[in-house]
């Protein structure tokens, strides 16, 4: 199988201003030159942690999501990352998962951070998402679903766990504690992509975006600041330690 190439987007996000953020984006990634197969964005990437999504909620033809399939397209990359999406008269904290061709899954938070009233003006998903890219088998999640090991648990062989987020310094030993617990105990590579900044409630965000191993080990940790860096995920070290140390064999 193939190895996987990721670049984190961690990124200050302009409070409410879809048309700048996408911009800024769209330039990192223009002048940024890999061979990544996968750009990962921060959760509500368009807005920052909004619950105002009667303002800022999209369709699924909507501008960021049509942004998203032409970036997708020209670069060559699949990317993900949330945005604020309505559906009916539902809003949902929805993960959109873009392949060149722009072609879109999706997958809708299922735990909303009540703390900050998500569960008030969102609707939670149901439904985890698993895709592949170059044969590796993914589950991209989104922040606070982080705190929730049940819905991380690693029953159908994933290899890559993926966590979008706008997590606060405040908590951030929390973020990278559990990032490692679930790498660990899911043997399988863990990604966490965060913003950095100041949100519009003034809450600072400090970024520690990672890449852990099936190990526990931290590969890279960007911390504070604006960075978009590439990493290469060796496939042969991920089927090596689970040959080694089986313990997902005595799953419940």
């Amino acid at each position: 199988m193939q190895d996987l190439i990721v670049t984190l987007i961690q990124k200050d996000l302009h409070w409410e201003n879809p048309g700048q953020n996408l911009a800024d984006i769209e330039a990192l990634i223009l002048n940024h030159h890999s061979d990544s197969d996968l750009i990962i964005l921060p959760e509500m990437f368009s807005t920052g942690f909004s619950m105002h999504p009667e303002s800022f909620a999209e369709k699924m033809d909507g501008p960021s999501v049509q942004w998203m399939q032409k970036l997708a397209n020209q670069t060559n990359k699949t990317i993900t990352g949330s945005l604020i999406i309505q559906e009916k008269e539902n809003y949902y904290n929805r993960l959109l998962w873009v392949s060149p061709d722009q072609q879109i899954q999706t997958y809708d938070k299922r735990h909303l951070f009540s703390f900050a009233n998500e569960d008030k003006h969102y609707t939670p998903g149901h439904e985890l998402l698993e895709t592949y890219l170059n044969e590796w088998k993914i589950r991209p999640l989104i922040c606070y679903d982080l705190r929730f090991p049940i819905w991380s648990r690693n029953t159908t062989n994933y290899d890559v766990l993926i966590y979008v987020a706008n997590w606060p310094e405040q908590r951030i030993d929390h973020w990278r504690s559990l990032l490692i617990a679930r790498a660990i105990e899911n043997q399988s590579f863990v990604i966490g992509v965060n913003r950095v900044g100041l949100d519009g409630h003034q809450i600072p965000h400090n970024g520690n975006s990672m890449i852990i191993s099936p190990k526990g080990e931290i590969l890279l940790e960007i911390l504070d600041g604006e960075y978009i860096e590439s990493f290469k995920l060796y496939r042969s070290k991920l089927d090596q330690y689970r040959a080694e140390f089986p313990a997902l064999n005595d799953r419940e």
